[in-house]
């Protein structure tokens, strides 16, 4: 009953966003899956130039168009459907997924004026739709009648509600300083100060959560080519594959977006100066943002892969008790410094 009592909550809290005005959201749909595919265009430079070797270079001026032709050559494929799939669920599970990617752009402040909906409850909006696209990625493993991708989505699943623990007790300590579950609320709380210095563990411990939430190298386990062949997504092909393909790099986005807003300060500017007030401050937001999704591909080309049981061990007997040992030193700071 707890269980199904905490799906609806999430569902109820998710669907609010109903209630917005979608004249004001599509406009940002657009940009949103443009940067998507300047996305893996920007992953696949940054891997060849670590690696020492030749990125995409041919399509276009500096392969600038690779991404787009990879996308046209991806969407003009055939759309397989297994004859022993659930249709319905089949097809709906990509498009529920991606829609929920789009989503969360809702909350997210570009500057201090530049958002859709500045709710007060947006950092819990946020955590309610990654927690709903846990159905989403086992409703296309259940639905695809295959062994392969039915394991990929329990790993998926598993993993996710793993790290989404630690995320959420990683969060009160940023809570409890702004006051508030507000996004911008919570950036004007550190113009003095990023909230990355005095809760550097939790900023990086968060990281590795986010990296693991977005199935991420070196915790892409439910995509584990060498023992599953793709993992959930296996039976999907042409534009259901794309869905898949869309949200993952947009819930990359979308958390590194968190990270900046949570721990680096949003649109506060990095250097206070006169001759910087012409600079707009969403610029100093995508400079951030730019940094964090650097580290993705960083960590992507560095580190191997974990096995699952490693994975699971790190989460729940490494980063959650740090998560707990964290909260503790927090609240106790903070009483410290109400009484003083």
């Amino acid at each position: 009953m707890i269980i199904l009592l905490i799906i609806k909550l999430n569902i109820i809290i998710a669907l609010s966003i109903f209630d917005l005005d979608w004249f004001k959201y599509l406009p940002i749909i657009l940009p949103i899956i443009l940067s998507i595919a300047f996305l893996t265009l920007y992953e696949r430079k940054v891997l060849s130039a670590m690696q020492r070797r030749r990125g995409p270079n041919v399509t276009g001026l500096y392969g600038l168009l690779q991404a787009f032709a990879d996308g046209v050559k991806l969407i003009l494929k055939e759309t397989i459907i297994p004859s022993s799939s659930n249709y319905i669920i089949f097809l709906l599970s990509p498009i529920l997924i991606f829609t929920l990617s789009l989503f969360g752009w809702v909350v997210i402040p570009f500057s201090n004026n530049i958002v859709i909906s500045d709710i007060d409850l947006g950092l819990i909006m946020l955590l309610a739709i990654s927690s709903i696209s846990v159905y989403g990625i086992i409703m296309s493993g259940w639905s695809s009648n295959s062994k392969y991708a039915l394991l990929g989505a329990l790993r998926s699943s598993a993993q996710m509600i793993s790290y989404e623990v630690s995320m959420s007790l990683l969060l009160m300590p940023v809570i409890l300083l702004s006051g508030t579950v507000n996004l911008t609320g919570i950036v004007y709380a550190q113009k003095s100060m990023y909230n990355c210095f005095p809760f550097f563990i939790s900023f990086i411990l968060f990281f590795i959560c986010v990296l693991a939430e977005t199935n991420r190298l070196p915790f892409d386990l439910p995509e584990a080519e060498s023992e599953l062949v793709s993992g959930y997504n296996v039976e999907y092909s042409s534009l259901t594959f794309a869905f898949f393909f869309l949200a993952e790099y947009s819930y990359i986005i979308l958390m590194s977006s968190l990270i900046v807003i949570l721990f680096l300060g949003g649109w506060i500017p990095l250097i206070n100066h006169y001759l910087l007030n012409f600079v707009p401050l969403w610029f100093w937001f995508f400079i951030k943002l730019i940094f964090i999704i650097y580290s993705f591909i960083w960590v992507r080309a560095t580190f191997p892969r974990y096995r699952y049981d490693q994975l699971m061990n790190l989460g729940w007997k490494v980063i959650l008790p740090l998560s707990l040992t964290s909260l503790f030193i927090s609240i106790f700071l903070l009483l410290i410094f109400i009484n003083i």
